[in-house]
């Protein structure tokens, strides 16, 4: 297992693993027109694969927390959104779970905050309960929680995770 920056090269191997993560759990709830592009978030710090053999098998962003809905919840619980790295694009392929592909992904955007000076938070929906049992693991710590309305009309609960301090 290795865990790398991603390079231009890799974005095809991460659509195709993404997809089979969409079938399998729902991630990400709406299916991207552009998934190559989704993997790159507005405001990217840096994004990493993790590599199990020779393939590409897992990724993770790091991204500047944006002025939109996101901020405003952070703000609320005294953190300022400019003073955040939000990690996002988690996943790992379906068939490499339970290796520590995910908690090396994870590592990775958190030395990316740290090199910056920023304090890692996510956002996660309720039914992606591995990556919550991970982050939980991790000592992060939920500090919010909203109604979310996903793809096929269902409401859930989107949850607002911070790293440990």
């Amino acid at each position: 297992m290795a865990v790398r920056p991603r390079e231009d090269g890799d974005l095809d191997a991460l659509v195709a693993e993404l997809e089979a993560v969409h079938r399998e759990d729902r991630y990400p709830a709406y299916w991207p027109r552009e998934p190559a592009r989704w993997l790159s978030p507005r405001g990217l710090f840096g994004a990493w694969v993790a590599e199990a053999g020779s393939r590409v098998a897992g990724h993770v962003a790091v991204a500047a927390v944006d002025g939109g809905h996101a901020a405003e919840v952070w703000r609320t619980v005294g953190l300022a959104p400019e003073e955040l790295a939000s990690m996002s694009r988690l996943f790992v392929a379906p068939a490499e779970r339970g290796a520590g592909l995910g908690q090396a992904l994870v590592d990775a955007a958190c030395e990316e905050a740290a090199r910056r000076g920023l304090h890692p938070v996510l956002d996660v929906v309720e039914t992606n309960r591995a990556a919550i049992a991970l982050y939980e693991r991790r000592g992060w710590e939920r500090i919010a929680a909203e109604p979310w309305r996903e793809a096929r009309g269902a409401e859930l609960t989107l949850y607002y995770y911070a790293a440990p301090r």
